[in-house]
């Protein structure tokens, strides 16, 4: 069994745009709401990285919120990025699939 190439916090990214693209902030809201504390410079790094690495698509969308202009960071999971969530998840799976079995063999 192979360590994930991404960490708890990209899995936790890419698992959020698995139901579909979704603004910056939106990712980030829902990280604070698993308690994640990361600042927005921070959070775009690892976006950054992750666009790099060829596992998010990014791109701005200019929309008009109360006669201003505002731009918005938009983000995809890209195909290489559902299958590295998904070699993930297999192995998040598989490791507690063998602690329940050896928690299972201690108490027999």
């Amino acid at each position: 069994m192979r360590l994930p190439e991404i960490s708890h916090l990209q899995f936790a990214v890419l698992g959020q745009l698995l139901i579909g693209e979704q603004a910056g902030r939106a990712i980030r809201a829902q990280l604070r709401q698993m308690r994640v504390r990361q600042t927005g410079p921070a959070f775009y790094q690892m976006m950054a990285r992750l666009e790099d690495d060829g596992l998010v698509e990014g791109w701005y969308e200019q929309k008009v919120v109360a006669g201003q202009i505002l731009r918005e960071r938009r983000y995809a999971i890209s195909e290489a990025g559902r299958k590295s969530w998904n070699g993930s998840r297999r192995f998040y799976l598989e490791t507690i699939r063998s602690a329940e079995k050896r928690e299972g063999l201690a108490h027999a």
